[in-house]
């Protein structure tokens, strides 16, 4: 007669096997691993925690287990990541929305304050998390979400019709500026690819392996898609209007640079993220 594991002891071996292969905080991967297959929060897990197994359970366990170990990040095998007050759909398509991002968003929501029927481009959208929080968050009548990836703007507009179907949100195709010729916003913001190719050896599996490289990696130094948008901002900004970008670690001098090199901003802000980096540049359009 097969065993039935009882949650804890699950938990346990599988935490045991994780560790073996190198996972950092390898109980946390299996409380989590588990709890999504049984939809319960991890507390449940220790609420459960002599209770046994079913043998579907287990069925629908041990694959979610094998993508784990293989590093695939646990928000593909979900198919669901939390962003802000969104829970969206992810999949190898796209980036998994992350809390540096969640940080540039009440950037461009803490600008947005006291003014109404603001318009805004999210450059770069891939799952649609930035477009679909200002949508939901802020004062926006109005947000494109652009993107040259067929597979993301798929994933977008999906996570629109389920996670925000009342928001005033449009996805188009297109590289950087393409499909807004002529059109100004009063936001443009981005969290465009910024790791340098130099960098790719240093990522975690997770990322290098699994995450789509196109939202990852620009050029040598990281800068090869954030120079085209600071050139192109003024044109699609209106007067007064924001240029908001996720940056990467240390490019916070060389970015702040091609935004003075314009001529057309004010003196470019920097922000920190929750761990003290530099995360994020703002400027705003000179009236």
């Amino acid at each position: 007669m097969e065993k039935r594991w009882t949650v804890m002891e699950l938990v346990g071996w599988t935490a045991n096997y994780l560790g073996e292969k190198g996972f950092h905080n390898p109980r946390l991967n299996a409380e989590l691993l588990l709890a999504g297959t049984l939809g319960l929060k991890r507390l449940d897990l220790y609420l459960q925690h002599d209770r046994p197994l079913r043998a579907d359970e287990m069925a629908q366990f041990k694959p979610r287990l094998l993508r784990r170990a293989k590093r695939e990040p646990l928000q593909y095998i979900d198919g669901t990541a939390a962003f802000r007050d969104l829970v969206l759909r992810v999949d190898a398509r796209v980036l998994i929305p992350r809390p540096e991002t969640e940080r540039l968003v009440q950037a461009v929501l803490d600008w947005a304050e006291g003014r109404d029927s603001l318009s805004a481009l999210d450059v770069g959208t891939g799952s649609g998390a930035i477009a679909l929080a200002l949508a939901t968050e802020g004062p926006f009548a109005s947000v494109v979400g652009v993107d040259v990836s067929a597979g993301a703007l798929e994933v977008a507009r999906g996570n629109a019709r389920e996670a925000a179907p009342d928001a005033p949100v449009e996805f188009r195709a297109g590289s950087l500026y393409e499909a807004v010729r002529g059109e100004r916003f009063d936001v443009v913001v981005s969290n465009p690819p910024y790791v340098g190719e130099d960098e790719r050896a240093a990522l975690d599996p997770e990322v290098r392996d699994w995450e789509p490289a196109g939202a990852l990696f620009a050029g040598a130094g990281g800068l090869d898609v954030i120079r085209p948008l600071v050139d192109g901002a003024a044109a699609h900004l209106e007067p007064g209007g924001l240029l908001a970008m996720e940056i990467g670690a240390g490019q916070a001098d060389a970015v702040r640079a091609l935004v003075r090199a314009t001529g057309a901003f004010a003196e470019p802000r920097v922000i920190a993220d929750l761990a003290g980096r530099d995360r994020i540049v703002t400027a705003q359009l000179r009236d």
